[in-house]
C-alpha cells in the first residue's frame, strides 16, 4: 500500500523574499515577496494582491513579468524529487523591477527560488520538530 506525499504547504509560509540580481553582460534583476498558504485543490493558484503597484515602463511587460514568477514557482513545486503534491494558494505581495534588467526569464528564476526557498522553510521546521 502506498501513501500519498503529503500537500505543500502544510500551513501558511508568509513573506518569502526573493532578490534575483546578476551583474555581468547581460544583466538580471526580479524582486519578489510571496505568501504560500494551504489551498483545498491541488495545483498552484497564483494570484496578485490588491493594490499592487509596479513601477516599471513598458507597463505591458508587466503582466508577463508576473505571469513568468507564476510559472517558475509552478515548475519547482511540480519537481517530483519534493516528494510533495502542490496545494497552494501563492499571493503576490510585492515586486520590483530595474529598467536594464528585468526580464521574462529573470522572473521566472525569482519564483523558482521562491517556491524553492518556502520548501526549505518547511523542512527546516519539520527539521526542528523532529530533535524535540
Amino acid at each position: 500500500m502506498s501513501s500519498r506525499p503529503p500537500r505543500f504547504p502544510p500551513y501558511p509560509i508568509r513573506g518569502v523574499r526573493v532578490l534575483h540580481q546578476k551583474q555581468n553582460c547581460a544583466p538580471q534583476f526580479a524582486l519578489i515577496v510571496v505568501d504560500f498558504e494551504p489551498a483545498e485543490a491541488e495545483g498552484v493558484a497564483f494570484e496578485v494582491a490588491e493594490g499592487l503597484a509596479v513601477e516599471y515602463e513598458p507597463a505591458d511587460e508587466v503582466p508577463h513579468f508576473l505571469a513568468a514568477a507564476a510559472a517558475g514557482i509552478e515548475e519547482h513545486l511540480s519537481l517530483p524529487e519534493h516528494g510533495v503534491v502542490a496545494a497552494a494558494r501563492v499571493v503576490l505581495r510585492q515586486v520590483r523591477a530595474d529598467t536594464f534588467g528585468s526580464s521574462r526569464l529573470a522572473f521566472r528564476i525569482a519564483g523558482y527560488l521562491a517556491a524553492r526557498a518556502a520548501l526549505e522553510r518547511t523542512a527546516r521546521a519539520e527539521s526542528s520538530e523532529a530533535q524535540l
